[in-house]
């Protein structure tokens, strides 16, 4: 009669290894959710998009996509309607319609959250 032996060490490589195949996967998956996430970040936000990082962790791979941005955090969650004051200047300079103008307070009128990260997620899925 046959005997089957399964090498369980190497199971578990597979399973939960960031190079086994389900690690290998979920670095496709990622490269390509981080890949459609640039393409929805705006301006230069898409460039802090770094490649993604899969580690292995309790419940198998998983994979970080990190943006370091200093703005990512507003650009996400959008802003209120706010005043904006210069801080160590006396005015704040700033280009209208190919003019330099010069403020010393400018009521910012708000924007909308633009979640680019979870749009990227979905749109690779």
């Amino acid at each position: 009669m046959p005997v089957l032996h399964i090498d369980w060490a190497a199971v578990n490589g597979m399973l939960n290894s960031p190079a086994g195949l389900v690690g290998r996967d979920c670095q496709k998956r990622a490269d390509r959710a981080a890949a459609r996430a640039r393409q929805f970040a705006p301006g230069s936000m898409s460039e802090r998009i770094a490649p993604p990082v899969v580690r292995a962790g309790a419940g198998g791979p998983h994979a970080d996509i990190t943006v370091r941005h200093h703005a990512v955090g507003y650009v996400i969650n959008g802003t209120r309607p706010h005043q904006i004051r210069p801080r160590t200047r006396q005015a704040l300079r700033f280009t209208v319609d190919g003019r330099i103008v010069f403020a010393k307070l400018v009521n910012h009128p708000g924007t909308s959250p633009n979640d680019f990260m979870n749009k990227g997620l979905e749109a690779a899925l």
